[in-house]
């Protein structure tokens, strides 16, 4: 099948530049198809050096960064990217999703409602539970992650995270956090959670100390209730509880850099529950998604496709490839 021609996107191209408070302002810079030769001339003029290799968190944004001043003209609206369906998969309709990875050809499903919460190793193909480890009664298993020869489970309101062998799903080790648990990914050598609110929290892989946090908005304000995760490319990829909407968010700015509509995957009748869970295929470029109590996995392909590409102190050049 043909992806569309992503040689070029065309993009609106803004900096963050800070203003009094130490927050940050959003400046547009240029907007259209975006040349080889014009981006490198935009980078030299707008880099002002710093360090946005994985690891490297700035300082908590109390309130967004769109909000820092109230007599700034609006930002810019979002994308909106469609979908195509390219593959249909079994999936079980019991299994309650909350959090969904796919790792080293592993499909890893977690689930959750209190006495029926679960780790899975799911069959593709199938649908077919190929292993699974029972969650004790008394939690609600929430968001999943691998992380090295670890995967990471966390869980509702119990504030208690399971760290399980990847190969055995043997319970290794726990730890504790204060807030709620929702959604967990890992973004190189630091996790991504969300707690239900509009922050990203970087934690620590070794420690689980809270390490960072970013607020994630749009031209809107605040975006809330951020749920299951998925960092794919340098994007981290957030449902969004109760909407059939995936954010795609900057992590250094915390800006939603384009929305991914999601309407209709399962047809005209009402959803059994709503969309939640993320999973990429790293190596075979593949991404799949589905819902908590849903038949059906799909892998689906974007289109019409681009992001808002915001140029900030330390901004990673050179990886378009989520640009669809």
């Amino acid at each position: 099948m043909t992806r569309p021609d992503r040689s070029s996107p065309a993009v609106t191209v803004h900096r963050l530049a800070p203003v009094a408070g130490g927050r940050l302002t959003r400046q547009p810079l240029w907007s259209g198809r975006l040349a080889p030769t014009v981006a490198a001339l935009a980078l030299a003029v707008v880099s002002t050096g710093g360090d946005a290799r994985h690891g490297t968190v700035g300082e908590p944004h109390a309130t967004p960064p769109q909000a820092a001043s109230s007599g700034r003209a609006r930002s810019s609206a979002t994308p909106v990217c469609g979908y195509q369906v390219l593959n249909v998969y079994p999936h079980d309709p019991a299994a309650f999703t909350q959090g969904l990875v796919w790792d080293d050809d592993d499909l890893f499903e977690g689930t959750g409602l209190w006495g029926e919460s679960t780790l899975r190793r799911v069959e593709l193909e199938t649908g077919l539970v190929l292993q699974v480890h029972h969650l004790d009664d008394s939690v609600f298993g929430e968001g999943i992650t691998v992380q090295g020869d670890r995967l990471i489970q966390l869980t509702y309101l119990s504030h208690l995270g399971y760290i399980y062998d990847r190969d055995s799903f043997a319970v290794v080790g726990t730890f504790d956090y204060p807030t709620q648990g929702w959604g967990i990914t890992t973004e190189g050598n630091r996790l991504v959670m969300t707690d239900g609110s509009s922050t990203l929290r970087f934690w620590h892989p070794d420690t689980f100390a809270e390490i960072g946090r970013v607020a994630v908005w749009d031209e809107h304000g605040p975006v809330d209730r951020l749920n299951e995760l998925e960092r794919i490319d340098r994007w981290i990829w957030a449902n969004v509880l109760s909407s059939e909407r995936v954010a795609r968010i900057d992590p250094l700015s915390g800006r939603v850099t384009s929305w991914i509509n999601l309407e209709g995957l399962l047809g005209p009748d009402p959803l059994p529950g709503p969309l939640n869970g993320i999973a990429y295929d790293t190596a075979g470029g593949r991404l799949f998604v589905t819902g908590k109590l849903w038949p059906s996995l799909f892998e689906v392909e974007l289109v019409d496709c681009h992001d808002l590409l915001i140029l900030s102190d330390g901004f990673e050049w050179g990886n378009l490839s989520g640009w669809w």
